[in-house]
């Protein structure tokens, strides 16, 4: 009986162990997890588009190529409704429902993952009238958070700016201000940020810190 049981044990690891090495249909892990991925995001194609480019008219930034932890913390908040939550979001309340399919801490994972391996899109400037060399002045508040070069500081919790959507740089800055974001009790990183946009006393202030965030892309 003890010889049977002991047979038993190693065919079950023999075969787990095969498993493992050859993974599913002949796919290995990895690749596995990287189709997994791609199911995953096929949710966010119609919105962020197909290579994570975004799409203005939807209100959608672009995505690809953000830091993974940024991505990652960003879907958390908009499942635990600290984003999308105040009625003058409606880009964030669209948003709350597709970040809430992923039930899971490992789909939000592997998600963030596959977008930040995602090749950098640059999208087209699209505002106009900003002075980047006004602009400069205004962002010498920013660096901190965001780093001289507006690549991000993951210490501050500050994401990059450089290679966003202007116009979505423009929408957030003006929901900050305006309450619409970072007014969350549980919103600390979102609160941090709120009396920074508020040194921009005007959209034009905006528009010009905006456009220096720009030359930082090129």
């Amino acid at each position: 009986m003890m010889t049977q049981l002991r047979t038993s044990t190693v065919m079950s690891l023999a075969l787990a162990l095969s498993f493992l090495l050859t993974g599913c249909e002949g796919a290995s892990p990895d690749k596995a997890g990287l189709k997994y991925s791609e199911d995953l995001y096929d949710g966010c194609v119609q919105c962020h588009g197909e290579n994570g480019e975004g799409n203005q008219q939807l209100g959608s930034p672009a995505i690809a190529g953000l830091e993974r932890w940024y991505i990652k913390a960003q879907l958390r908040k908009f499942k635990k409704s600290q984003r999308g939550w105040h009625i003058d979001d409606m880009a964030g309340k669209r948003m709350q429902p597709m970040a809430m399919a992923m039930n899971t801490d490992e789909k939000v994972d592997l998600v963030a993952a596959y977008v930040a391996s995602l090749p950098r899109t640059n999208p087209a400037p699209t505002l106009e009238g900003g002075n980047p060399e006004t602009g400069k002045i205004y962002f010498a508040t920013c660096v901190q958070c965001h780093g001289a070069d507006a690549r991000g500081n993951i210490d501050e919790f500050g994401p990059p700016l450089a290679g966003a959507s202007d116009w979505y740089l423009l929408t957030q800055l003006q929901n900050f201000k305006a309450g619409a974001r970072g007014t969350h009790p549980d919103d600390v990183t979102g609160a941090k940020m709120r009396p920074f946009s508020m040194t921009l006393p005007t959209e034009q202030a905006m528009k010009d810190v905006i456009a220096y965030i720009g030359t930082l892309s090129e």
